[in-house]
């Protein structure tokens, strides 16, 4: 089974992570753009932040084996803080950087007129640098976050075949199906669906630009639910490459749109330090 997990917030998790994701099957990773948990005093910890993303996690996932991409925005939790407006005044530097594969995540969060402006913003600047868009739905008001989405997306003139629409269910993944959007699904414990549940929606909606992600981060979550939905699916009678389809093919066909995918075969080499540091922290290259 190989495995690209197109939405997981690697900032947040343990090189042990890293480790069992690999022997799980994970190759590639994409790692989304969000919040830290705390409100940002300044906007200058988003350069920091987005420097991370595109150097040192991309070289730690690498000493692991995994190739690690990235997307970049002001998520719609944050574009609520007029503190943090400025950054979208640099996001243009960060969106033209090697392994940006995306604009996001952008969206709603709680629906408000501050995040609809920031996301319309965001999809000017993905039409601008011809990058697909990765949008997230909000916890609450799902339908109406995901039914305002489709319209603002509309709107843009971007091709829906650029854009994803994320932490789907069964209550809106048919506003999505007939959209022409890819259509993703986060395999996350009680908040979104769970591994029996998206195989529930494949049996009845097929596979065509479906995507699955772990979406893991500093929560409750679990980084291994990409394999976990592999193996549900072989249970419940698809095929091998049915799960290659959507394990693999979908997520690598969707970010192939930026022109910046590296798929190729990393060698892991923990010798190797980034800025002069290691992820062993004195502990024995293996």
């Amino acid at each position: 089974m190989r495995i690209f997990d197109p939405h997981i917030h690697m900032s947040s998790r343990t090189t042990d992570d890293y480790e069992a994701m690999h022997a799980a099957g994970v190759r590639a990773v994409t790692e989304p753009a969000f919040w830290c948990g705390q409100p940002r005093t300044s906007p200058a910890s988003f350069y920091d932040y987005f420097d991370s993303l595109v150097g040192w996690e991309r070289f730690r996932a690498a000493q692991f084996g995994i190739r690690h991409h990235c997307t970049i925005a002001l998520n719609p939790k944050e574009a609520n803080d007029p503190r943090c407006r400025e950054v979208l005044d640099v996001l243009p530097r960060y969106l033209a950087k090697d392994g940006v594969v995306a604009v996001g995540e952008v969206g709603f969060d709680s629906m408000t007129s501050d995040e609809e402006e920031v996301f319309t913003q965001q999809l000017t600047m993905a039409a601008e640098h011809e990058l697909p868009v990765l949008v997230h739905t909000p916890h609450r008001d799902k339908v109406e976050g995901t039914r305002r989405s489709l319209e603002l997306v509309a709107a843009s003139g971007l091709p829906p075949e650029r854009v994803l629409i994320d932490h789907l269910n069964e209550v809106t993944v048919d506003l999505v199906a007939g959209s022409g959007c890819w259509i993703g699904f986060s395999i996350y414990p009680d908040t979104k669906v769970d591994e029996d549940r998206v195989v529930r929606i494949f049996a009845e909606h097929g596979l065509d630009r479906m995507i699955v992600n772990s979406a893991a981060d500093w929560g409750r979550s679990d980084p291994l639910t990409t394999a976990k939905t592999g193996r549900a699916m072989l249970d419940a009678g698809f095929s091998e490459d049915d799960v290659d389809r959507v394990l693999w093919r979908n997520p690598v066909e969707f970010y192939d749109q930026s022109g910046r995918l590296m798929l190729d075969p990393v060698e892991a080499d923990q010798t190797a330090t980034f800025a002069g540091n290691s992820v062993l922290r004195g502990q024995r290259p293996r």
